[in-house]
């Protein structure tokens, strides 16, 4: 099992940057696929990013295409998403999940994952 826990949410002005960070303890990550979701206020959970166990591959929402990047790093046990001119609608509570596996599959949806992290928020003022 892996625990997953995020950081580097805030307030920020529109235009500027973040780079969030999902650290695991427990187990190797080498073995799970990690992706990023976000919650806006009132709204749903939605899918943002994906990236696979070697971090060789990643997919993105069309919403995320452009302005955000997600890398990971497995010797830190860390997968982090870079943020860049960020909008007032990016705000939302950011999360990361885990999903075990034994060849890369891309997940988009909440339910596909094993773990899930507690969220950072994240708020752009206009």
């Amino acid at each position: 099992q892996v625990q997953l826990v995020e950081s580097g949410g805030g307030l920020v002005q529109s235009g500027g940057s973040l780079r969030l960070s999902c650290a695991a303890s427990g187990e190797t990550l080498d073995y799970y696929a990690i992706g990023w979701f976000r919650q806006p206020p009132g709204k749903e959970r939605e899918f943002v990013a994906h990236i696979t166990r070697s971090g060789g591959s990643s997919r993105y929402a069309e919403s995320a295409k452009g302005r955000f990047t997600i890398s990971r790093d497995n010797a830190k046990k860390t997968v982090y998403l870079e943020i860049h001119n960020l909008r007032p609608e990016d705000t939302a509570v950011y999360y990361c999940a885990a999903d075990y596996q034994y060849v890369d599959q891309v997940r988009t949806t909440w339910g596909e994952y094993d773990f899930w992290g507690q969220g950072t928020q994240v708020t752009v003022s206009s």
